[in-house]
Formats: structure tokens, C-alpha cells, sequence
């Protein structure tokens, strides 16, 4: 396997082979009309021979309209990995002589701890919108993974089948979905450029940079932005790499701590699902009308170990409680008045666990859509971003951790936990609604 901080261009080209053309001449050929003897009268034109002109004209068509550009490799690739040069649909333009690139690796989080494994939906967006900023600080277009692995555990819409002897390429391969059809790229490069690391445009720019020498790819590993941005040895390259550091792209915003660090909001990557999320979503909110909406995270929270006592203990003690449906109606008692339209959005995956909201509110799942939801949902990961969509369209939102003091939640755990182990609780004496 070549190593992370090796540097070549694709040696796997796509390419397209199409039936050889016919000669001009022969296309003509095959097309002319035959001329007929001369005769005084005027014979009609044969219905067999007009039906076999028609069929090679529509034959000459059909190849010319199957061409497809060629590209040829040079032997050397810039991934850990052969992939095949597909220009995307929606973004084919051409490389910008004065355009410089940032490139983080083929895969979120690569290089680091879960290249093999594959973290939440939420965790890579931390680190690509980690990976924008510092683009965005620099001026530089962002060379974008053109795909994003699935963890198992969040795509039980649409089960990825593997072959036990599939290669480990092979098995996240499998276990991927395409960057553009879960983001649109046209419209986050209204804030800053992004190109896939597939396209066109890329592999232009990295046979340029062979042509620059020194001054074509710099491999960063330890310096900060400000350096990047400030130090000429970096400034003047074409292509900054910085898969040179042993570090995940997460560990890497070390500093976003530092609120003045953050360049772009939470809510950024939630806006920019692609628009057939973006779509489906405004005919969803559109059927609920007036709304609130709950996000009840359960599933992958609700983790418990045993002490040295045989305690089981917690990381979030209250979570388990304060989303039990008996609970939800006591809180949000005073924020969503009766009879209203409650969309619920969780991970609990027992069926009819939230039914008992019903008797005071009426009840709306992303599931009762799926007539607008099957022709475009292929993972969990699109139906989350679609669900995020409709949440933040809602006229309330409540969460379920306490992020801050202004938004409502479910419980008052926090959800940057400190990673103190507690004794559940599950009664609340004294209290009622």
C-alpha cells in the first residue's frame, strides 16, 4: 500500500472506448440515394430503401452522441488508492490558471485513527467544516472526497451488502455515497470553492503542478493556518497537502474552543444538502403546516457500564429518563400548546415508543412521508440531513441536550459530556408538570 504521504497522480483512468467512427466518406456513402434509371414516367421511391436509410442515419448518431473525453494518466497518483476520473455532472468547469487548492486526503478523517473504521455523520461534518474554514482563511478552492463512508450502525435504510472477501478498498467502497448526493456543491461555492478530488478540474491542476517543481505541492504537517497563510514557501504553492499529518482532520480543530477561530456556523453544512434533499423537505414542511419539532437522540446514547461494585453507570444520567414519552409531555408542556403538530425525529428503534404523546398532541414521523422520502433516500445519512431540514424549519425546536441557555431541550444533561460515569435517574420526586 503506498504511503499516506506519498504523492502521485491517478494511474486509473476512466476510460470510455466507443465503437471506431465511420469515415466521413462512408457515412455519405452509406447514406446516398441511389440514383434510378431514367425513365419517362416517375417511379416511386422503394418504402425498403427509405427505411434503410432512416436506420443508418439514426445508427451515425447514436455513435457520434456516444463519444465521451479521454483521459490518459501518467502513471502516478495522488491517493493512497487508484480511483476513476469521473467529472461530476453538476460542477464541470475548467481549471483557473490562478487558482490554488487545499487537499485534506480521499477520505474524512484520513489520515488518523478512523481511516478503517467510519465515524457518525456529525463527526465529519466537524471535521470538513474544520477543513472549509481553513480553505476559506487561505482563499483556497477546498478538493472536496468525492465520497463519504457510512458507519453500519447509522444505515439501516438501505443495508450495505459486503463479500467477505473483499478487499478493504473494496469494503468502503461499499459502504460510501456520494459527496453530491448529500451536499450541493454549486451553491456551498457561493461561500467557498469546492471541487471533488474526482474531477476534471483537479486532475488538470495536479498535471500543472508536475510542471512547477518545488514550487507545484508543499506537505504540511504542523504548521497553523496563520503560517500556511503568512509563510511564502507555503503561500506560493499551487497545492498544499495535508495528509503529511498523522492526525484525523477532528483532532486537528484542536482550536475551535477559540469561538473567534470559527468562520462558519453549525447550521452551514445542514443548509447546503443537495437539492433533492432541499426539495423533498419544503413539500414535507409544506404538509405539516404549523409545527414543533423534537429531536429525541436515544439509540447510540443510551450507554451504561458496571462499576467495580456492579453499578451500572452512565456518561449522560438523566438522558434515559428525560426521553421517555411520560417525561417528554411533562416538559414540553409549557412550550407546545395542546393539539398541536409535534414531527418527531430519533434513533429509538422500538416501534410506537413515543404513541403515548398522542393523547395530547398529533404526531408526525419522517415515516408517514414516504412517498416523498423513497424516490430520493438511499441511507440514513440523507434521511437525517432531511430531517435536520424540517427541524430547523419548524416554528420551535427542541433538542435534546442543553447546548445553551437560550434553546429548549430535553434534558439538562449536556451533550459535551465530562466523562464522569454516574449512577442513572429515573424518578423526579417532588415535581410535576
Amino acid at each position: 500500500m503506498i504511503s499516506r504521504t506519498s504523492w502521485h497522480l491517478p494511474n486509473k483512468i476512466c476510460r470510455h472506448v466507443s465503437p471506431p467512427l465511420p469515415t466521413l466518406q462512408s457515412a455519405f456513402h452509406s447514406m446516398a440515394i441511389q440514383r434510378l434509371p431514367k425513365s419517362k414516367e416517375k417511379q416511386p421511391r422503394s418504402p425498403i430503401l427509405l427505411l434503410t436509410l432512416l436506420i443508418a442515419a439514426i445508427g451515425i448518431l447514436f455513435l457520434l452522441s456516444s463519444l465521451r473525453p479521454i483521459y490518459y494518466g501518467t502513471g502516478f497518483s495522488l491517493f493512497s488508492s487508484a480511483k476513476e476520473m469521473v467529472v461530476p455532472k453538476n460542477r464541470p468547469r475548467p481549471y483557473r490558471a490562478s487558482e490554488k487548492f487545499l487537499y485534506w486526503g480521499d477520505r474524512i478523517d484520513c489520515p488518523g485513527k478512523h481511516c478503517d473504521s467510519c465515524e457518525g455523520l456529525g463527526h465529519q461534518e466537524s471535521s470538513l467544516r474544520c477543513a472549509l474554514e481553513e480553505a476559506m482563511f487561505l482563499n483556497r478552492t477546498f478538493v472536496m472526497p468525492s465520497r463519504m463512508c457510512i458507519n453500519p450502525i447509522h444505515n439501516t435504510k438501505g443495508i450495505l451488502h459486503q463479500s467477505e472477501n473483499a478487499t478493504s478498498e473494496e469494503r468502503w467502497a461499499a459502504s460510501s455515497c456520494g459527496m453530491d448526493s448529500l451536499y450541493d456543491l454549486d451553491l456551498m461555492s457561493n461561500t467557498i470553492p469546492v471541487i471533488l478530488d474526482n474531477s476534471e478540474t483537479w486532475h488538470e491542476a495536479l498535471s500543472f503542478s508536475m510542471k512547477l517543481g518545488s514550487r507545484g505541492i508543499a506537505h504540511v504537517a504542523g504548521a497553523s493556518r496563520s503560517d500556511l497563510k503568512e509563510k511564502s514557501q507555503y503561500s506560493n504553492m499551487l497545492v498544499i497537502n495535508r495528509t503529511a499529518s498523522p492526525l484525523s482532520w477532528f483532532m486537528e480543530c484542536k482550536d475551535r474552543n477559540n469561538r473567534s477561530a470559527i468562520m462558519l456556523p453549525y447550521s452551514f453544512l445542514p443548509s447546503m444538502a443537495s437539492k433533492k434533499l432541499r426539495d423533498s423537505a419544503e413539500k414535507i414542511k409544506e404538509l405539516l403546516g404549523d409545527y414543533v419539532a423534537i429531536h429525541v437522540r436515544r439509540g447510540d446514547k443510551l450507554k451504561t457500564r458496571k462499576d467495580r461494585h456492579g453499578v451500572d453507570r452512565s456518561l449522560h444520567p438523566h438522558l434515559d429518563r428525560d426521553t421517555r414519552p411520560e417525561f417528554i409531555l411533562c416538559r414540553i408542556s409549557t412550550w407546545v400548546p395542546p393539539g398541536h403538530m409535534l414531527f418527531i425525529a430519533s434513533n429509538e428503534r422500538k416501534p410506537g415508543f413515543f404513541s403515548p404523546l398522542a393523547i395530547r398532541y398529533k404526531l408526525a414521523y419522517s415515516s408517514n412521508y414516504s412517498s416523498i422520502l423513497d424516490p430520493v433516500i438511499e441511507n440514513n445519512y440523507q434521511l437525517f440531513m432531511l430531517e435536520r431540514l424540517i427541524m430547523m424549519g419548524a416554528k420551535t425546536f427542541i433538542k435534546t441536550f442543553k447546548e445553551d441557555d437560550t434553546g429548549l431541550s430535553l434534558t439538562d444533561d449536556p451533550k459535551k459530556n465530562t466523562k464522569t460515569w454516574q449512577i442513572p435517574v429515573y424518578t423526579e420526586a417532588g415535581k410535576g408538570c
